[in-house]
């Protein structure tokens, strides 16, 4: 028998010179129609926020780009003389009691609808998501005699009703959604182990939804925060103003104080950024993890 003869070796492709690989990076697109969008929105979004910062520590009178000598009296002025730190604790306390009923509710709503199947269910997710093209105008008149039939007028707990039941269609799909990304098989193989459904829902499902919750309770949270609305017509007792009603009383009838309303804005606006430069991780991941099937 003959042996059969071995194929060839191919010889390797030869390297392209460096003049070529240089010529292939320059066709590279320029970065310049990147970078030149991005600056001008980055610069559009932080100048109000630098001529807020502007009025609030520059001395009244004064004029000129920048805030010199610097002063704090402003900031005096609305935290005791206008009462910003009252307004400053109903707002937190409204905040973070709406972000609690949103998120627990939103929890078993949501995975109720992604978990189960019943008649209309889509039909009602529909529903939900039509809510939210209603303005928070429509629901003040119902909302108001509802309040005061049961004695909330002037008290907290309507706004944390009001808000809840506002917040909560949007929290729902937005919830459902994500626990529709946790795969049920996760589930299943825990209750096969000998798990029950609640069970395996807080060691296995609850877990998985630790960007989703915070995305959800962002939401609630700065929604609750920033309502000017529902604060206004359920609340009369200056002592219980959040502070979105206490910014408006810096605008007099003839006159406007514009040290006292930009400091104002900055002590409304610093919580947010703060709290959003801690879960800004957390929220891209909710939101994109959110995006992927629904």
């Amino acid at each position: 028998m003959t042996a059969l003869a071995a194929p060839p070796a191919t010889a390797a492709a030869p390297a392209p010179p460096a003049g070529a690989r240089r010529r292939r990076l320059s066709t590279r697109p320029p970065r310049t129609g990147l970078y030149v969008p991005l600056g001008l929105y980055l610069l559009f979004t932080l100048v109000p926020f630098y001529w807020m910062l502007m009025y609030a520590l520059r001395p009244a009178g004064r004029s000129g780009v920048l805030p010199w000598p610097l002063t704090l009296e402003h900031f005096r002025t609305v935290w005791t003389g206008l009462g910003f730190g009252i307004f400053f604790r109903n707002s937190v306390l409204v905040g973070l009691v709406t972000l609690c009923f949103v998120t627990v509710l939103a929890l078993m709503g949501g995975y109720a609808l992604a978990r189960f199947r019943f008649r209309g269910d889509r039909l009602f997710l529909v529903l939900l998501l039509c809510t939210q093209f209603m303005p928070g105008v429509t629901l003040l008149i119902p909302l108001f005699i509802l309040f005061r039939q049961t004695h909330l007028i002037n008290n907290l707990a309507s706004l944390v009703i009001a808000e809840s039941a506002f917040q909560l269609p949007l929290a729902l799909v937005l919830m459902s959604s994500f626990v529709r990304n946790v795969p049920v098989e996760l589930e299943e193989a825990a209750m096969v182990d000998g798990c029950s459904r609640l069970r395996a829902f807080f060691a296995v499902v609850l877990p998985q939804l630790r960007p989703g919750i915070v995305a959800v309770g962002s939401f609630a949270f700065i929604g609750s925060w920033n309502n000017f609305l529902f604060a206004l017509m359920f609340i009369s007792d200056q002592d219980r103003f959040t502070i979105p009603v206490g910014l408006s009383y810096t605008l007099g009838e003839y006159n406007v104080d514009f040290g006292a309303l930009a400091a104002g804005g900055v002590v409304a606006a610093v919580p947010v950024v703060c709290v959003f430069a801690v879960i800004q991780r957390f929220l891209v991941q909710g939101l994109s993890a959110g995006a992927v099937k629904g």
